[in-house]
């Protein structure tokens, strides 16, 4: 059967545009949406073609898809936001009246810095009672998760020292005068848990995120955020998850200061730690500690998995902190004091990435 050639060219235009379209709906679905203040170039951005436009226009559409679809799908992920870019240029403005106190030295924390291992997953024991725990059946165990009623919160990220911060710029050195503490949340701890809420959210879960300063008096601030944390789990009983954040502060005994980093996709990141503890000692009153040692042994795997080295050993050791409050409660250090904000926040994307996995891969609840 013959057809003109305008017959042949709608029905052309036609098929590339369900093609297009198909594909639209598969690169929405893998990638993931900017924070609201920063600017995207994405498909919801694209005129698809139109079989009733004119071959210009239709020729158009088709590049401008095709640069969609050219675009890596982690870049999302691993570009600097916009609000941290600005405070970056400010310091920079800054830094010419800086004098240099000590040196910053980047470590990637391993094998070294631990004494037990499952696999490739690293723990630093630094228990007196649990020498002998048998890793590799908590492991196994599995953490007690299961799927969650995405209608209601399942994650509770908070921060009980809040105003943590993080140097600004990568230069290797540090200012004696410059403080890495601070009561803005676009540059304390607060921003890290923005970026880890902000992952898990765009998977579809439902998070509470406490914003509150708790550590204005840093004597008590466990108490303090002890409030909320119970307030929370009260209020939300379908709250699985529960993590404080926090960052470290390394410093030797001449002066230099450690930065935990590793390079992730191409892009420095912090290390981060993931701090667990059990009853023994000085603490009386933590008898299901095991339950967030085996969820933090999932963690870790999962990170482990996806974002090789990211993880430092994770510390298991005779603290309470407020991880008794319920099961998968665990302290998590994003970094230290030496890493810089651009490089801890990359870590929160990464590390709501990995707790979006471990949520959607969690068995059905039992009836």
């Amino acid at each position: 059967m013959n057809h003109s050639p305008q017959t042949l060219f709608n029905r052309c235009a036609l098929i590339l545009s369900g093609m297009i379209m198909l594909g639209s709906v598969l690169l929405t679905q893998s990638q993931s949406p900017a924070r609201p203040d920063q600017s995207r170039n994405t498909v919801d951005s694209v005129t698809l073609p139109n079989v009733h436009a004119s071959q210009n226009e239709q020729k158009t559409a088709v590049q401008q898809s095709r640069s969609v679809f050219a675009q890596n799908p982690l870049d999302e992920l691993t570009k600097t936001p916009d609000d941290i870019k600005g405070l970056m240029l400010a310091a920079q403005k800054n830094a010419a009246s800086e004098k240099k106190d000590g040196d910053i030295v980047e470590r990637q924390y391993g094998k070294k810095s631990s004494n037990a291992a499952v696999g490739k997953l690293l723990i630093r024991n630094n228990t007196d009672t649990q020498k002998s725990l048998d890793f590799k059946a908590l492991l196994e165990a599995g953490a007690d998760l299961h799927a969650p009623d995405k209608t209601k919160p399942a994650v509770l990220i908070f921060h009980t020292h809040t105003t943590e911060a993080y140097e600004l710029l990568n230069r290797g050195w540090y200012a004696q005068g410059y403080v890495t503490r601070s009561k803005s949340s676009d540059r304390n701890m607060v921003r890290i848990g923005m970026e880890i809420a902000d992952q898990l959210k765009q998977a579809g879960f439902q998070v509470i995120h406490d914003q509150q300063i708790h550590d204005l008096k840093y004597t008590g601030a466990y108490a303090h955020s002890r409030v909320n944390v119970e307030k929370y789990l009260k209020q939300y009983p379908s709250i699985q998850i529960v993590l404080d954040i926090h960052r470290d502060a390394i410093e030797q005994e001449n002066g230099v200061r450690i930065k935990p980093t590793v390079e992730i996709m191409g892009k420095k990141a912090a290390q981060m730690m993931i701090i667990t503890g059990c009853q023994e000692g000085k603490i009386k009153h933590f008898p299901e500690w095991k339950y967030n040692l085996r969820f933090a042994l999932q963690l870790q795997n999962v990170m482990e998995s996806k974002y090789p080295g990211l993880m430092r050993p994770i510390y298991f050791c005779e603290r309470q902190y407020n991880m008794d409050c319920s099961h998968n409660n665990l302290l998590i250090e994003v970094g230290s004091s030496s890493n810089t904000l651009e490089e801890a926040a990359y870590s929160g994307r990464l590390l709501g990435k990995g707790l979006a996995a471990l949520l959607e891969h969690a068995p059905e609840p039992k009836e």
